[in-house]
């Protein structure tokens, strides 16, 4: 028996739409979607695509979608390594390359750290995170608190964070076991509102103020770029600018 009923049916419900909704946003009839999450309606992949665009489905989503009805998947999940994914990694080399002295990197799905310049190479060290390591791990771990000096504040953001990517992703456990483990944290209400949260890092007399920018790609066609995030790093204030620009050295 099909599985894409119960996939449609709970896509639909993750992004909180009714079966009415959903039929405006795809331009189809109520009565077919309902129809199509009974199973006595069998879905083209035409019409699983315009569902998909409807609910803004991920890519592998879209292929689970199409493999559940009964179809191939349509988009791969090429190896970071491999030939076609040359362009992209020469993109994101250069991106990394030209942030410096600034730290950046580049992350995967759940946080793996892909690609590193030399200012996130040292401000992560002070931290033991280098290339292949997990932010998830290190955001969960005991010794992290102890270095942010404003940890509650960026728990919370963290946190919130974490629950939207896992939210339209269509939930993934382990961005929300981390998600749960910040929430635990206790949040203060004293805190100044500023235009961005800062994380502010002491590693020994070493003091960062930053703030991040996370750029993706406009147009991926493959499950691992489309979950591929670039992760560019600011100074807050003067005295981190210089420390950063001393790191770099």
């Amino acid at each position: 028996m099909s599985q894409f009923p119960g996939t449609l049916r709970t896509w639909r419900k993750a992004r909180r739409f009714s079966q009415l909704d959903l039929a405006g946003e795809a331009d189809v009839s109520a009565r077919h979607i309902s129809f199509l999450e009974s199973g006595r309606a069998r879905p083209s992949p035409q019409m699983i695509a315009r569902l998909s665009d409807a609910l803004t489905l991920p890519l592998d989503a879209r292929n689970q979608m199409l493999t559940h009805a009964g179809f191939a998947a349509r988009y791969p999940a090429r190896a970071w390594d491999s030939d076609d994914m040359g362009p992209i990694r020469a993109a994101v080399s250069h991106m990394l390359a030209a942030h410096a002295p600034y730290p950046a990197l580049a992350v995967d799905r759940l946080w793996r750290v892909i690609e590193m310049n030399a200012g996130a190479r040292a401000m992560y060290g002070m931290l033991g995170v280098g290339q292949g390591d997990s932010l998830l791990d290190l955001m969960c771990s005991d010794h992290l608190p102890g270095h942010i000096e404003n940890w509650a504040q960026v728990a919370h953001h963290a946190c919130q964070r974490l629950r939207t990517e896992s939210a339209a992703q269509g939930g993934v456990p382990e961005l929300d076991r981390a998600a749960d483990h910040l929430g635990r944290v206790p949040r203060r209400a004293d805190q100044p509102m500023m235009p961005v949260v800062p994380t502010t890092l002491r590693a020994g007399p070493l003091r960062l103020s930053i703030f991040a920018t996370i750029a993706q790609f406009g147009t991926p066609d493959d499950v691992a770029l489309d979950d591929l995030k670039v992760e560019l790093y600011f100074p807050a204030d003067a005295e981190t600018k210089a420390a950063l620009e001393r790191l770099a050295l």
